[in-house]
């Protein structure tokens, strides 16, 4: 069931490992099949040198096991809820990265200084609110996930395609596995960006609107033009 989108899903966390966004099992990736509402993502705390395509878990989008023989990622319920929310996404990245992770934990959205950051992120790298202690302690990746959602009221998660989750981490997502890849990524660099940025100047103001929107809607958009077109019959 799902081969080729488990393999995906498998290449991706292999991934998180190859580009240095996680240590130990520090991460997980995942994907949604939108046709059958399916999603497949990693298994709790197996090492990536041990997984293979085969030891992914499928979920439908209640979390109940449809097929796999283990325990499917803690944060499974986080993930399952941005799906949710999220009609637009097909893939979760979920890591504690050095850089996005030390302003998750400062409590602290990632201004958009640049046009690095521009070309991604349509603004600042939003920060969630902190969990109550009810909501830590009763359905704890659950309410990761609504704390997220929430955050997100009235925001398009494909301008803005990651988020820090106060105290813990950042979870980044695309339109599949390889787009959140790529955004997880892009977000660890503008991370680095900018704290390296604030320690030089720690005035450094925010990236003016129109040149924001210039980068942003250059590469995103119906009017976008960065890259090749197509070429014709491919």
């Amino acid at each position: 069931m799902l081969d080729a989108l488990k393999k995906t899903v498998w290449e991706i966390n292999l991934a998180l490992v190859r580009e240095g966004l996680v240590v130990q099992t520090w991460g997980n990736a995942s994907g949604i099949d939108r046709e059958q509402n399916l999603v497949v993502i990693k298994p709790s705390g197996v090492p990536y040198e041990k997984m293979r395509a085969r030891h992914m878990v499928v979920m439908d989008m209640n979390g109940a096991l449809v097929e796999g023989d283990l325990k499917p990622s803690v944060d499974a319920p986080a993930h399952l809820a941005l799906y949710a929310a999220f009609p637009q996404i097909g893939g979760i990245v979920h890591t504690h990265s050095r850089y996005a992770t030390a302003w998750a934990q400062a409590r602290r959205p990632i201004p958009c200084l640049g046009t690095t950051h521009a070309d991604y992120f349509h603004g600042e790298v939003p920060l969630t609110e902190s969990l109550r202690r009810d909501e830590v302690e009763n359905d704890y990746e659950t309410n990761i996930g609504r704390a997220i959602v929430r955050r997100f009221a009235g925001m398009d998660p494909l301008r803005h395609p990651a988020v820090l989750t106060a105290g813990h981490g950042p979870f980044a997502w695309g339109k599949d596995p390889a787009h959140a890849l790529e955004n997880a990524l892009v977000l660890e660099e503008i991370a680095r960006m900018a704290m390296h940025t604030l320690a030089i100047n720690p005035d450094a103001p925010p990236l003016e609107s129109y040149l924001l929107d210039k980068h942003f809607l250059r590469k995103h958009g119906t009017s976008a033009y960065y890259g090749q077109n197509p070429a014709p019959g491919s």
